[in-house]
């Protein structure tokens, strides 16, 4: 399947869990699409401990065909681990990810690379036409992508959807937890990604079932918090806690006065009052929440020196040789 290089290396990252009807089909077509690139291409089939027969195809696939790498785990981790594992030991330039239940079409991948083309960095899929369940699904998907775009400032309308193309310089830099990885866009927001959505076809689940269960949509609205923290507050975590500390003393000082007025006016002796009651809580907690910060930026602090990680990130230098090669972003653009 290796062609002569145009450009970039491209690699196909397929996550898969208990898909053995699906995975020999899905090959085939990812196989006939990638011919058309001209790319030197590669399929990295990531096995998230399948019981089914999943293994034993693939070791097949990638006996026959040397462009096939095969991860496997030993036991189920889930998707946002499977991708993780996939960006790491992918070798292209760009890196298009996909699920392996046939659901997404490989014949956007070319559409994708266009994309990326341009000049954009991360390309995500919409499937504008989404063939899932109305209630359980698509409701559920569409009240969380509004909330992820609002809180995270960069609007998609479809961060669930696997099918999305990076360049590498993005993605091998972050580090996956939880049912992070469709938070990918935020993360390469962060380091100043240029970001496009493009629709993509979206078609029936024909074999096996499928694995998403209604508790990760409040997964993901929690893992959203985090990804929040870590791309607003991750090198200045005193700005959040500091900021709530000094409300919450503002509001503690705002009491007492309060107290003190009621005395003096109403005479309301203060242990008969509960609001002198108030005005200690807010204090001690306000003063608890500055503390708090200040051992978060300790612990910042000792995370970024302790790692040698960067605190900025750098899309091009001109004659200047840059030491932090995993900041700088290729300029074979």
């Amino acid at each position: 399947m290796n062609e002569s290089p145009k450009g970039e290396g491209l690699s196909v990252i397929v996550p898969v869990y208990n898909e053995v009807k699906n995975v020999r089909p899905l090959y085939e077509a990812v196989c006939a699409c990638l011919k058309t690139t001209g790319r030197e291409c590669e399929i990295v089939f990531v096995d998230d401990g399948s019981t089914d027969g999943t293994q034993d195809l693939l070791r097949g696939l990638a006996e026959k065909d040397s462009s096939v790498k095969l991860i496997l785990f030993r036991r189920n981790y889930g998707q946002t681990a499977a991708l993780s594992a996939g960006f790491d030991h992918a070798s292209g330039g760009i890196i298009i990810a996909m699920d392996g239940d046939l659901q997404n079409d490989p014949a956007d991948i070319p559409r994708l690379l266009a994309k990326i083309e341009e000049g954009f960095d991360v390309v995500s899929g919409w499937r504008k036409n989404r063939q899932d369940a109305l209630f359980n699904r698509k409701i559920p998907s569409f009240v969380a992508n509004k909330i992820i775009s609002w809180v995270s400032g960069v609007s998609l309308k479809d961060y669930g959807c696997t099918l999305k193309a990076y360049r590498a310089s993005y993605v091998k830099n972050i580090h996956l937890f939880g049912e992070m990885h469709r938070f990918i866009p935020i993360y390469a927001h962060n380091m100043g990604a240029r970001i496009a959505e493009l629709p993509v076809n979206h078609r029936h689940r024909q074999f096996g079932k499928s694995k998403y269960n209604a508790s990760r949509t409040f997964k993901v609205l929690l893992d959203l918090v985090t990804v929040k923290f870590l791309g607003t507050f991750s090198t200045k975590p005193i700005y959040m806690f500091g900021g709530l500390g000094v409300l919450c003393i503002v509001l503690g000082v705002l009491a007492s006065v309060v107290t003190l007025f009621q005395k003096f006016v109403y005479d309301i002796w203060v242990h008969r009052n509960p609001m002198i009651s108030i005005s200690i809580f807010f204090l001690l907690v306000g003063f608890q929440f500055v503390m708090m910060g200040l051992l978060a930026e300790i612990m910042i602090r000792i995370y970024h020196e302790s790692q040698d990680r960067p605190t900025y990130w750098i899309r091009e230098v001109v004659n200047l040789k840059e030491k932090k090669e995993p900041c700088v972003e290729s300029q074979d653009m």
